[in-house]
């Protein structure tokens, strides 16, 4: 990747804001729109027109998520909404356009529009590099809401993806007495293999009284009305999975139980850092497009 480029970063959380500036530190022309909560981006140039600031840009970064709700971009630092179709009219086929977590929805609406549209939450290279700022979160997230030390805490978590080891290593490194579940017998293996206890996620019934906290890290339903009711009173439950989450909080509200769906946690404990990820993934996108030309 050479030379000085013209990026337009549009809507999105702290994390764009912080991309949008690192990008002009790097000496990138960048435009910004739908962050008009911000009142300086540094090296930014700030836009009211959609159009505007995304006119002569060769790559446009939409945010992470993509859409806020039901076809919204998401935008939560614009007083405005804009509906993703509305953001797509104005993009053209001869830019490169990366959002994150795109849904299917959104990327059939962008094949049809004929836009070049990559997800950086789908790269390998984001997607552990978000983890580990998610775990780091998560703990700090516990320290917030407990009022015991995470040293000698009993903890479940749910899960044995990328968010789920790098969780239960750093919790084990802080002293506390670790349980992870999971599905496959395989992850099941390598749970004991690393010296955490383990659980199977299908059969939790009969142990959950036991814990101090609990983090989901699955996108499915895992929690249910009833495993909720085994829960000690002071137990909190973190559910740091995707939409539709892994708890049922409703319920969780009717039984007194404190339980936080933890969305996004890179953009608010580590805006920065984030920025970052974004940046470097993007960038690899760029010199792999180059490549193909």
């Amino acid at each position: 990747m050479k030379g000085r480029l013209k990026f337009a970063i549009i809507g999105g959380d702290m994390r764009q804001v912080k991309l949008a500036e690192l990008l002009a530190v790097d000496g990138h022309t960048v435009s910004a729109f739908a962050m008009d909560k911000i009142q300086s981006i540094w090296g930014v140039r700030r836009s009211d027109l959609l159009f505007d600031a995304v006119a002569g840009a060769a790559y446009v970064v939409l945010p992470l998520p993509l859409s806020g709700h039901q076809g919204f971009l998401n935008a939560p630092l614009s007083e405005n909404t804009y509906t993703i179709e509305e953001v797509f009219r104005c993009l053209s086929p001869e830019q490169i356009i990366c959002a994150g977590r795109i849904d299917s929805k959104s990327a059939e609406m962008a094949k049809n529009h004929r836009l070049n549209l990559f997800d950086y939450f789908q790269r390998e290279e984001l997607a552990v590099s978000n983890a580990v700022a998610t775990a780091e979160g998560a703990i700090q997230l516990a320290m917030e809401e407990t009022v015991i030390t995470i040293c000698h805490a009993k903890v479940l978590v749910i899960g044995f993806g990328r968010v789920g080891k790098l969780l239960a290593h750093r919790l084990r490194g802080l002293g506390a007495d670790v349980t992870v579940s999971a599905r496959s017998y395989a992850d099941i293996a390598w749970i004991k293999a690393y010296g955490y206890r383990a659980a199977n996620t299908l059969s939790l019934q009969g142990i959950l009284s036991r814990f101090d906290i609990i983090y989901n890290t699955v996108p499915a339903r895992v929690l249910g009305v009833e495993l909720l009711r085994e829960l000690s009173p002071d137990c909190l439950c973190i559910d740091l999975a995707s939409k539709p989450g892994g708890m049922d909080f409703a319920a969780a509200a009717k039984l007194g139980i404190n339980a936080i769906w933890a969305l996004s946690l890179p953009g608010e404990v580590a805006p920065t850092t984030s920025g970052v990820i974004i940046k470097e993934t993007i960038y690899n996108i760029i010199s792999e497009q180059e490549v193909y030309k």
